[in-house]
C-alpha cells in the first residue's frame, strides 16, 4: 500500500477560516494540494493570499453557520461552486467567560449554537453530499483540552467541547462503513484571539505555562500536520480518534 499525505484534487470546507487555528488549517490543507472553501463571519482575505499562494483555488462564504439551514447552504455552496466536496474541518467556534453563578441564558446558547449544534449539522450536510457523490469523505471536528478537563468560568464552551467528543465517537461509529473518517483534533492552549485575555494576565499565563511540558502557547500552524494527516488518505483506517496538539499538556 502507497502512503500519501497529499490532498490533490480534493475540496476542504474549512469554518471558522478568517483567523487563527482555522486560517493555519486552511492554508495547510492548501499547502497539501487541496482546493479550499472557508467559510466565517469574518473578512477571509489573508486566508485567501494564503492558499492562492500555495497555488489552490479559494472560495470565501460569509456565514455566521447558526441554524441547520446555514449548515446545508454552507455545504451546497461549497461543493457547487467547486464541483465537489471531499473534506469538512469543523472548526467554528466562540467562547464566553464569567462564573458559572453568573453565567447568562444567552451565553450559554450561543455557545451551544456555534461550537456544537451546527458541528453536527455541518456533518450531517457533508455526509449527505459525501454519500450523493458516490465516495467517502473526512469529517475533523476540532474539540478541545475541555474535551477532557472541566475548566473554569467558561461552562458552556466546556459542555459543546465535550459533546463535540462524543459526537465524533457516535458519527465515527455510524459513518465508518460509509468510507467516511469522522475525527477530532484537540489544540492545547494556543496564541489565539479567545486565549488574548489568558495570555494577558500574567499570573494566569504563567500558571498555564508552568503545565505544558513544551514551555510555550501553541500557534495555530502547530496543528498543519494533524489536519493534514486525519484528511488524507493516511488516515483511512483512523475512525473516532482525537489527536491532542498541546505541548503535552494532558500528560502531565
Amino acid at each position: 500500500m502507497t502512503i500519501s499525505f497529499r490532498l490533490d484534487g480534493r475540496v476542504a470546507l474549512v469554518t471558522g477560516a478568517a483567523q487563527g487555528l482555522g486560517q493555519a488549517m486552511a492554508i495547510a490543507l492548501a499547502e497539501a494540494g487541496a482546493n479550499v472553501v472557508g467559510a466565517d463571519v469574518g473578512a477571509l482575505d489573508e486566508t485567501r493570499v494564503g492558499v492562492e499562494a500555495a497555488g489552490r483555488k479559494f472560495m470565501a462564504i460569509a456565514e455566521n453557520l447558526r441554524g441547520t439551514a446555514a449548515a446545508r447552504r454552507v455545504v451546497e455552496r461549497a461543493a457547487s461552486a467547486l464541483g465537489r466536496l471531499d473534506i469538512l474541518v469543523n472548526n467554528a467556534g466562540i467562547i464566553r467567560r464569567a462564573d458559572s453563578i453568573e453565567f447568562t441564558e444567552a451565553d450559554w446558547d450561543d455557545v451551544i449554537d456555534i461550537n456544537l449544534k451546527s458541528v453536527f449539522f455541518l456533518a450531517q450536510a457533508a455526509a449527505r453530499q459525501f454519500l450523493a457523490q458516490g465516495g467517502g469523505g473526512k469529517i475533523v471536528n476540532v474539540a478541545s483540552l475541555l474535551s477532557f478537563q472541566g475548566g473554569i468560568r467558561v461552562p458552556s464552551y466546556t459542555a459543546a467541547k465535550s459533546g463535540v467528543l462524543g459526537l465524533t465517537r457516535l458519527l465515527a461509529n455510524e459513518w465508518a462503513p460509509k468510507g467516511i473518517n469522522v475525527n477530532a483534533i484537540a489544540p492545547g492552549y494556543m496564541a489565539t484571539a479567545n486565549t488574548a485575555p489568558l495570555r494577558a494576565d500574567a499570573a494566569r499565563s504563567a500558571e498555564i505555562l508552568g503545565r505544558i511540558p513544551a514551555g510555550r502557547w501553541g500557534e495555530p500552524p502547530d496543528l498543519a500536520g494533524a489536519v493534514v494527516f486525519l484528511c488524507s488518505s493516511a488516515a483511512d483506517y483512523v475512525h473516532g480518534s482525537v489527536i491532542a496538539v498541546d505541548g503535552g499538556w494532558l500528560a502531565r
